[in-house]
């Protein structure tokens, strides 16, 4: 069995999907899944379909040093992004996985919103090891109900 960092608060009307040990930048990945964070599955998806064709960038906010500047980036109010490629293919593997499990659960399309996404730094086993470039994300999308009673991460 997988422990999530948070469950959500119905969890008869949620559905979750985890990946660890991914092959992807921890930081492109971050700034990535706080850009679909409350997005509808539907727009997720074509947001990070855009995202690997160059069509829409992902605003950098928090690991945002020597990143450039986009036109992009004003439709987010902000300035700097990238296209993170690997990041987003990554995020719509998970995207898919989590919408076969809701489709497994019986939930309806009509209300999937991404409720918690999360990415976080692979741990650092000792001091003998060199820069790890690995990854874990989690993501989880529910009801409207639940999103709206705060199971937010």
């Amino acid at each position: 069995m997988v422990r999530y960092s948070l469950d959500p608060e119905n969890p008869t009307k949620s559905c979750k999907s985890r990946g660890s040990n991914l092959r992807v930048h921890f930081k492109n990945t971050r700034e990535t899944a706080q850009a679909i964070k409350g997005m509808h599955i539907r727009k997720a998806t074509k947001y990070l379909k855009d995202v690997t064709l160059q069509k829409q960038c992902v605003p950098f906010r928090r690991y945002n040093g020597g990143v450039g500047r986009c036109a992009q980036a004003k439709q987010w109010g902000w300035t700097q992004g990238r296209w993170p490629k690997k990041s987003a293919e990554f995020l719509l593997h998970m995207l898919k996985n989590a919408e076969s499990n809701a489709e497994l659960k019986l939930l309806s399309h009509a209300d999937k919103i991404l409720s918690i996404v999360k990415a976080w730094k692979l741990t650092v086993p000792g001091p003998g090891t060199s820069l790890l470039f690995n990854a874990h994300l989690a993501l989880s999308f529910g009801s409207y109900l639940a999103f709206k009673e705060g199971h937010l991460e």
